[in-house]
């Protein structure tokens, strides 16, 4: 069933929605008008999105050796984000959170169902998706270590088709709108694990995406460097208007900074919907039991 995004949480996106929620609820002849003035904000939505891996047995059983077996990481997800929320997926880690993301930046295909980013399907029209979005992962490979940050941006920069002065212009102001301009000409390899996800950041932001996917982006930060990028994605990119999908185990991380979220377990996602409404449902007590140990272990 398709998971509406129901005005996210009037308490942190502003109460214009809580009377649309109602109108839903009292007057069947509002649904059709409501749901269709609220659509036209939906710059993501997944209808069934399913993601399968298919690989040999192998030596963990010798006599089937060369039989395939077939393992689901993302199962029937049904999503719908608006433009502007700060969305949450939550879950821990192996819940499909990474390879949703993976999907939705047309990094991987999926094997069933369907999804759309500003319209655009991730599968048939992957151009416009790629230039609607931005990925910042934790596991950041992608700059070069001798370069300086600048130089690294000046080559991002190439390949978002921009040059010369629009470049150089672009980059300083991203490096000074992440707090990073008197540090830019050193070389990327002195960089703090913080510092070198600013960079991360502040490449994403070059070409001026509408939306950002953040997989566990302040995984290795210390508590410093988490709560200044906390604060950026809340009042910058919020300032902007951006759109943020971010991937965390963390439910204080998901609590802070998501107007919705939605909990993934084993591929699936369980339910959708604010932070404080989820916490107090019984069936998922013994889940967030699970996320707050787990985060436990990692101090």
């Amino acid at each position: 069933m398709l998971m509406p995004a129901m005005g996210a949480c009037a308490s942190r996106l502003g109460s214009s929605s809580a009377p649309s929620l109602k109108l839903l609820l009292i007057c069947g002849e509002m649904l059709v008008m409501v749901q269709y003035s609220h659509m036209a904000d939906v710059v993501l939505q997944t209808i069934n999105l399913t993601k399968e891996f298919t690989k040999r047995k192998g030596l963990s059983s010798p006599r089937h050796f060369f039989d395939k077996v077939t393992f689901t990481a993302v199962r029937d997800v049904d999503l719908t984000v608006e433009r502007g929320e700060i969305f949450g997926l939550l879950g821990p880690n192996g819940a499909g959170k990474t390879t949703l993301t993976k999907m939705l930046c047309t990094l991987m295909l999926p094997s069933g169902g369907s999804a759309t980013i500003n319209g655009y399907d991730i599968v048939r029209q992957q151009n416009q998706v790629k230039r609607s979005i931005a990925l910042i992962s934790s596991e950041e490979r992608s700059f070069y270590w001798r370069l300086t940050g600048r130089e690294n941006l000046k080559f991002f920069a190439a390949l978002y088709g921009l040059s010369g002065r629009a470049a150089r212009s672009r980059i300083d102001e991203v490096l000074e709108l992440i707090g990073m301009a008197a540090a830019a000409d050193r070389r990327f390899q002195e960089y703090s694990t913080g510092m070198k996800q600013r960079m991360a950041l502040a490449r994403g932001l070059l070409a001026d995406p509408e939306i950002f996917f953040m997989d566990e982006p302040t995984k290795g930060l210390d508590p410093v460097a988490t709560r200044q990028l906390h604060d950026f994605i809340r009042d910058e990119l919020v300032r902007q208007g951006k759109t943020v999908v971010l991937a965390t185990h963390h439910l204080a991380e998901a609590e802070q900074v998501c107007d919705r979220i939605g909990i993934m377990s084993n591929g699936e996602m369980k339910a959708c919907g604010c932070v404080s409404d989820l916490v107090g449902e019984a069936s998922l007590i013994e889940y967030f039991h699970l996320l707050i140990e787990e985060s436990r272990l990692e101090q």
